[in-house]
């Protein structure tokens, strides 16, 4: 992981893994990771929280059943904006691309892509996050975000409600001691 700069705020950073830093205070981004789908710094970014599962499966969220497949697929509260909408994504690892969401799938589409032969994870999100033009790329200048590379682990759905603490820990000492800082210091 590289500090922010000139260069990153050109290129798009779809694909990327967005980690909010241990000073966050935004109770809507508090201790998040957030998986980057859409990115041009003249247009915004759009982008789900990965790493905050609400316990339940889609079926539990829905009045009529679920196509196959779907109704135990986990669902994730993906951001503040749009709460009142279910979204159905699939990541899928590509080795020469990377990681890629497809966040505009729709029920049949999400039930095809259930399939164990494919490097697919089909998850549902309950909001998600937006940014408008400009307003990421501030936000990453103040250091409020650390960008990482995603990777495949991120398939892994048992392993994402403690991402943000692994990430940390993989930062080092400083980060490592940070997240471990509990959320009201006067409590310690």
């Amino acid at each position: 992981m590289g500090n922010f700069d000139e260069e990153q705020a050109a290129r798009s950073l779809a694909g990327s893994l967005l980690v909010a830093h241990p000073n966050m205070l935004d109770p809507n981004f508090r201790r998040t990771v957030l998986f980057i789908s859409e990115h041009d710094p003249g247009e915004g970014a759009l982008g789900v929280i990965i790493n905050r599962p609400l316990d339940t499966q889609v079926a539990d969220l829905v009045t009529e059943a679920p196509p196959a497949g779907l109704a135990e697929v986990p669902v994730f509260l993906g951001g503040p904006v749009g709460k009142n909408q279910l979204m159905f994504a699939a990541f899928e690892w590509h080795q020469s691309k990377g990681l890629k969401l497809n966040h505009n799938v729709g029920l049949e589409e999400a039930s095809d892509a259930v399939d164990p032969k494919k490097v697919i994870t089909v998850c549902a999100f309950v909001g998600y996050a937006g940014w408008g033009a400009g307003q990421l790329e501030s936000e990453m200048n103040q250091k409020a975000w650390l960008l990482q590379k995603a990777n495949p682990s991120v398939l892994k759905l048992d392993r994402l409600p403690n991402l943000w603490f692994e990430i940390m820990r993989g930062l080092g000492p400083w980060y490592k001691m940070l997240a471990a800082a509990p959320d009201d210091p006067s409590l310690n």
